[in-house]
This record gives structure tokens, C-alpha cells and sequence, in this order.
């Protein structure tokens, strides 16, 4: 079966269960994927730049409007069952499980003055949970853009972005910026997403690995995270003070032949913040540079070199990630990096063909040899953005 048989087959079902389960057809079937980052790891909310695509696994929303202000949610995975809410009586608050990021997204929507009534909604999913890949994100979008079409509210893909980050901000309670949701709204076939998280400019830049003989590996370590928890926040208030410390706006406006004389002006675990993100600003640059200009095969030391930051500057690696990374690079991968918001998630290996099973057989056996749980490993190639598929 191919990809686009096998994806309608998935929407067939996912629509025979939403009547089944709520007694009537749904009014469309919406999809967004998660999303890769292969360069440029918490400069988005430092206004800087980022290289993500949307990846060929998506989340997947059936939603039919109703008449009251009931929402009705269900998905096809985890235990959680059917969860009711009131649209009308939406507060940001301890909302557990994956059911916060629709009704954030509905919460933003009313603070934006969109009226969004009641709906049922069946969401299916293979972003995988906890893996960095942004499902949360793939959630968010796919609901955005089915009630962004059903209520009429004629969003743009701009201010969506801006209101799946203050759900995810405001509602959900965590600090992220605008890179997820910018790479499932935006992405597009055999491309990534150069974005300047200050003003939302964006830049495709042909990434077609397969064509340069390279597969692109995603390693999930099994390691979960949640970006809610201290571990983000508090990089991102480092951030915020090295910014007010070195007066600029964001630590975007902070250049690499800055960072001796900001050396003097910060204590040292402020210092390793900021140049983590000075640097990583520029290794994205340049790896758009070197994409237009050479192709995949020449942005390994890039990665090798942005996973050295995020595990020494940023601290934002763990053991399960440096050695996937790690064993990656020693049996041919040609450049891994860990990939996402850190403290577990997945790596990334950029990985020539001929060399693929060689590092998948690798990292599974270094996994085990450690007592680690056995990491899942597939590839991931850039696919479109959110839409509706039925």
C-alpha cells in the first residue's frame, strides 16, 4: 500500500469512528504535522533563526460544529476518554493530558474575538509523544486551521501562528516561541522552513536528501520531556537577562564578534546561555548558505557543532541523547545533533544511504549495551503543511 493509499484508508477510518462515536459525519477531516529542526534549537523566542521542516507524520482532526457550546473530545490513543468542556466558560488552568492544546487553541480564538461554538472532535495521531517532534504543536494546527475554516473567522497563517503560541504560552503554560507551529502551518514538500522569528519572514530552502544519496534518521531515545516543566523556562530567563544585561531587545541583535566584551558584562552560566544563541544564529545562516550553495551532503559539521552548544553552553542534552549522537557520527553518519526542546526527545543523523542500517544497527546496540531502553528509529523526509485532507 502506498503512502497516499495508506493515508486514505486512515482518514476513511478516522471518519467511520467519529460517526460512530458521535452519530454523524464530521464536517471535514484536518491534518498538520509535527516537525524536524535541523538547525537552530530556543532562538525562536530570542527573535532569532530557525531551520525546521514539517515532517511526513501528522495529527490528524475530524470535527463537526454543533448547535451548543458543548465540546466533546476524543482521540484514538492513550487511556483518556471521552472529555466534555464549555466553550463559553474556558479559563487557563490545570487542564491535564493532550485535551489542553484544542482547547487552548479555542481559548485564543475567543481572546482574539473569534466566536467559536461547541464541536465534536476525533483526533488521530503518529507524531510520536514526547519525541521533540512537536505533536503537541501538530494538535494545535490541525485544530486552528479546521475552526479557522468552519467558524469563518479568515485567519492568516501569520496570526495563527501568533494564537497557537499564546494557547501554548497562556493556556497550556509553556514558554515556547514560534518555531513549531511557523514549520506545520508553513512547511512545504522536499523543503525546510528558514524563518526569522522576529517578523515572521519566511524563506523555503530545498532540502532534497534523498537526492544527494542521504536519508535524514530521527532517533527517539524514549527519553520524554515536557517543555512546561522548569528545565525550558529557566534557559529562557537566561536569555531574558542576558538580553537586559547586554541592552538590546532580544539576544538576536547580539552578534559573534560580541561575544568577547559581553564575556566581561555576564556571569559565566548567563555567558554560556547567550552564546549558545549568538552562535547558533549563525550556524543557521550558514546552513541555508551552504544548502543553496552545495546541497545536504555539506551541513554535518553544522549539526555536530550545534549539538556540541546545546550539550556544553545550553546543558540541554542528556546522556540518552549524547550517546545516540554519538554512535551515529562513529558509524557514518555524516552529522547528529539532538533535536527539539532537549531534556530527552530525539536526535537527528544525516546519514548516507549506504551507511543507514550500519547506524541504526549501531545506536540499537549501544542503546542495549548501556540498559537503555531500546530507542525507536526511522527517517523523516519534508512534507506539506496543515490542510484539510477530507
Amino acid at each position: 500500500m502506498n503512502t497516499t493509499t495508506r493515508a486514505d484508508a486512515q482518514t476513511g477510518a478516522q471518519a467511520d469512528r467519529f460517526k460512530a462515536t458521535f452519530g454523524a459525519a464530521p464536517h471535514g477531516v484536518w491534518a498538520a504535522p509535527g516537525r524536524v529542526n535541523l538547525i537552530g534549537e530556543h532562538t525562536d523566542y530570542n527573535e532569532g533563526f530557525v531551520l525546521p521542516f514539517a515532517i511526513d507524520k501528522r495529527a490528524r482532526t475530524a470535527v463537526r460544529l454543533r448547535s451548543d457550546s458543548t465540546i466533546r473530545l476524543l482521540s484514538t490513543f492513550g487511556d483518556q476518554g471521552l472529555a466534555e468542556a464549555d466553550a463559553a466558560a474556558l479559563t487557563p488552568g490545570p487542564v491535564k493530558g493532550w485535551v489542553k492544546y484544542p482547547l487552548g487553541v479555542v481559548w485564543a480564538l475567543q481572546q482574539h474575538g473569534v466566536e467559536v461554538p461547541g464541536f465534536d472532535l476525533l483526533l488521530d495521531s503518529d507524531v510520536p509523544l514526547g519525541a521533540g517532534l512537536s505533536s503537541s504543536h501538530a494538535i494545535e494546527c490541525a485544530v486552528i486551521t479546521a475552526l479557522n475554516e468552519l467558524t469563518g473567522a479568515g485567519l492568516s497563517v501569520e496570526e495563527m501562528v501568533r494564537l497557537t503560541q499564546h494557547a501554548e504560552n497562556a493556556f497550556v503554560g509553556a514558554p515556547t516561541g514560534i518555531m513549531d507551529q511557523s514549520a506545520s502551518l508553513r512547511g512545504a514538500r522536499g523543503h525546510a522552513v528558514f524563518l526569522d522569528c522576529r517578523d515572521q519572514a519566511v524563506e523555503l530552502v530545498p532540502f532534497e536528501a534523498q537526492e544527494a544519496g542521504l536519508v535524514l534518521l530521527v532517533i527517539d531515545t524514549k527519553v520524554s520531556h515536557s517543555h512546561a516543566d522548569g528545565g525550558y523556562a529557566s534557559r529562557r530567563a537566561s536569555c531574558e537577562l542576558g538580553a537586559q544585561v547586554l541592552g538590546v531587545k532580544a539576544l538576536r541583535d547580539v552578534a559573534v564578534a560580541d561575544l568577547d566584551e559581553a564575556s566581561g558584562l555576564l556571569d559565566e552560566l548567563t555567558f554560556r546561555r547567550v552564546r549558545h544563541i549568538v552562535t547558533e544564529n549563525d550556524r543557521v545562516r550558514q546552513a541555508v548558505d551552504t544548502l543553496r550553495a552545495q546541497g545536504p551532503a555539506h551541513i554535518g559539521s553544522l549539526l555536530d557543532a550545534s549539538h556540541a552548544s546545546m550539550r556544553d553552553d545550553f546543558e540541554i542534552s542528556c546522556p540518552e541523547l549524547d550517546l545516540a549522537v554519538d554512535t551515529a557520527r562513529a558509524h557514518g553518519a555524516i552529522g547528529a545533533r539532538m533535536t527539539g526542546g532537549g531534556f530527552g526527545g530525539s536526535a537527528i543523523a544525516l546519514t548516507p544511504v549506504a551507511q543507514e542500517q550500519q547506524v541504526r544497527d549501531a545506536v540499537v546496540h549501544a542503546f542495549a549495551e548501556a540498559g537503555l531502553t531500546r530507542p525507536d528509529i526511522f527517517t523523516v523526509t519534508p512534507a506539506a503543511g496543515a490542510e484539510r485532507i477530507s
